[in-house]
């Protein structure tokens, strides 16, 4: 009888370890892959992090109208400068390092050009009352 119900479990933990086992062996091509696209993206956001200046100021004006043109774009945009280029030379100098996630984008969006597209909010006509 135990003999019976040892098999059975036998064989239900040897299916429930291949996955394991298989995840577990990376080629080192992919890793290395992983680790260069890592390396120049740090490199790409450290050396563009300026351009966060301008695109938080048109981002910010075009949300908030005349104050987030002169007054929070330009404090988001140094904000995020700084923000950026420390990200840019962490993800540079630890670019071996799997963190987070798995060679993941520490921040989002991972480039300084992405993110530029309107959001749904700004996409919608404005109809004005006259219209209606």
């Amino acid at each position: 009888m135990k003999k019976r119900a040892f098999i059975p479990l036998l064989l239900l933990s040897i299916l429930l370890m291949i996955p394991l086992a298989v995840s577990a062996e990376q080629q080192p091509e992919v890793i290395a892959g992983k680790m260069a696209v890592k390396l120049t993206r740090g490199l790409a956001n450290a050396v563009t992090a300026p351009v966060e200046l301008p695109k938080q100021i048109i981002l910010t004006g075009r949300d908030m109208g005349a104050v987030g043109y002169l007054v929070v774009g330009p404090l988001k945009g140094i904000g995020m400068t700084f923000y950026r280029g420390i990200i840019g030379l962490t993800e540079t100098v630890f670019f071996a390092v799997p963190q987070p996630g798995y060679y993941d984008p520490t921040i989002d969006p991972a480039y300084v050009w992405e993110g530029w597209e309107p959001t749904r909010r700004d996409m919608t006509p404005i109809v004005s009352e006259s219209a209606k």
